[in-house]
């Protein structure tokens, strides 16, 4: 499932000014190897608003493990305001019972906080995995959850390598496609439409694109997924609290990197993700405030690949 070609990609960000240079420094930021620079400079505000998006996009790259490099870059209009409650009651069926969810479930007013777990703990050094009964039995009931969700909407906390926090809201439709809308002022968007991912960016007018089949993001997004077989999966724990599995990637070109899932304990239910990309630096998304009975509108997945206008001022 690993990809060795990304060699030969071209890395580059669509151009956001009519200089020769931009393309040099939108493309640094773009190399996720130079992240922890980010975070060094990320305190000093006095630079502008400029590094701040920069530092903002980088995180939504990040959220999607995306050490590889871009697919394509190119710019694009601002993207229309966020989908919200209107967009997904528009797309329910008419027969569906409005609004009375059958287990009541009483909705978190603020954020949780994420677990920020070492995602390279208890990961045995034996390329050899074997696990007991228990294990696999923690496992088959995560690929039975995993493969039950066909929609999932809610919210989240994302937490970068050097502490900063976004939130947002998340649409999952399934197989492949989701959309990530950053909360204010977070100018960044993201969305999978099955083959591509794309990070977009409103106030740069840029869009980067990943193949989805070379992100985490596919697990999550996997019609059908069984992760002791479809994916190389290195280390499996529990405890009170959490059920922990930690899915590995090896690649020739770009390194390792990893990707832990954490379930809930007592009720099963997908509490939050970490991707290690292959330089070191984790990503936790924590979601809560989970509906699997909405049905977001498939159009909020489209990815516009032709229609590029200068965005409205």
């Amino acid at each position: 499932m690993q990809g060795t070609d990304t060699g030969s990609r071209n890395r580059h960000s669509a151009p956001v000014a009519a200089d020769q240079h931009r393309g040099d420094a939108v493309t640094a930021v773009q190399d996720m190897s130079l992240i922890k620079q980010f975070n060094d400079l990320m305190p000093n505000w006095t630079t502008g608003t400029g590094l701040r998006q920069l530092c903002a996009a980088a995180a939504a790259a990040a959220i999607i493990g995306a050490a590889i490099q871009p697919a394509a870059a190119e710019p694009v209009p601002a993207p229309k305001p966020s989908p919200r409650a209107t967009q997904l009651s528009a797309a329910e069926p008419k027969q569906r019972t409005p609004q009375s969810p059958a287990q009541p479930v009483t909705k978190l007013t603020t954020p949780p906080e994420p677990v920020i777990p070492d995602p390279r703990r208890n990961v045995p050094a034996s390329i050899f995995n074997t696990f007991d009964a228990a294990q696999k039995a923690e496992a088959a009931k995560a690929s039975t959850y995993l493969s039950s969700l066909q929609t999932l909407v809610g919210q989240f906390v994302q937490v970068g390598p050097d502490g900063s926090k976004l939130t947002g809201d998340f649409y999952i439709m399934k197989p492949g496609r989701v959309r990530f809308e950053y909360d204010d002022p977070s100018p960044i968007s993201m969305i999978a439409d099955g083959q591509s991912v794309v990070v977009r960016d409103r106030k740069l007018a840029t869009q980067d694109v990943y193949p989805l089949s070379q992100t985490p993001l596919r697990y999550l997004l996997s019609d059908r997924l069984d992760l002791l077989r479809d994916t190389n999966v290195v280390s499996i724990t529990s405890d009170d609290l959490y059920s922990n599995i930690i899915i590995e990637e090896k690649n020739a070109v770009i390194g390792t990197s990893r990707l832990l899932l954490m379930f809930g304990t007592k009720d099963g239910q997908l509490k939050q993700w970490t991707v290690t990309d292959p330089q070191g630096y984790d990503t936790t998304v924590a979601v809560y405030n989970l509906d699997t009975t909405r049905r977001p509108d498939p159009s909020m997945f489209k990815i516009d690949y032709t229609n590029y206008g200068t965005p409205p001022g």
